[in-house]
């Protein structure tokens, strides 16, 4: 039963990736350039069970097996006060990929009740490029869930 339903994730994640294609080919049509990098393992990936799996860019092992040179960095999700909202000691982990030649994070993955949320600043980090310098000035709202990345940046050392 379980190979069937992760078969069944695949294959609606393979549908998610169709759409994306779908509108970048319907805009091409209409005359317009589209350059379309987030494709592959920069397209975020999102499991809405329960708890939820978003990710996006490289896993550890997979940066690994790429040949990065990668170092990750971990944080519970409820470990800022608005986490607790969301259920006292709800269970949650954010992990960043960081390349550590370009200082750059290359990979994102988090698990968590609603933590889907997360994604899309993380891919706009990965695809972008962002430098882990220049990410830091980027400020969570206060109190917000977004404080996870503060304080994954602080576990990275800046």
């Amino acid at each position: 039963m379980l190979v069937l339903r992760l078969y069944a994730v695949e294959g609606a994640l393979a549908a998610r990736r169709g759409t994306r294609r779908g509108t970048a080919d319907s805009r091409c049509a209409r005359g317009g350039q589209v350059e379309t990098r987030a494709h592959g393992t920069l397209a975020p990936r999102v499991v809405f069970t329960d708890p939820q799996v978003a990710a996006v860019g490289q896993t550890l092992e997979s940066a690994q097996a790429a040949g990065f040179n990668v170092r990750a960095v971990d944080q519970q999700t409820s470990g800022n006060a608005v986490g607790t909202f969301y259920g006292r000691g709800a269970a949650g982990t954010a992990r960043l990929v960081i390349d550590e030649e370009r200082r750059v994070i290359i990979g994102a993955t988090f698990t968590g009740a609603e933590v889907a949320e997360f994604l899309h600043a993380a891919t706009i980090a990965i695809v972008g490029e962002v430098p882990l310098e220049r990410l830091w000035h980027a400020v969570p709202s206060f109190p917000t869930r977004s404080e996870v990345w503060l304080r994954l940046l602080e576990g990275y050392g800046l």
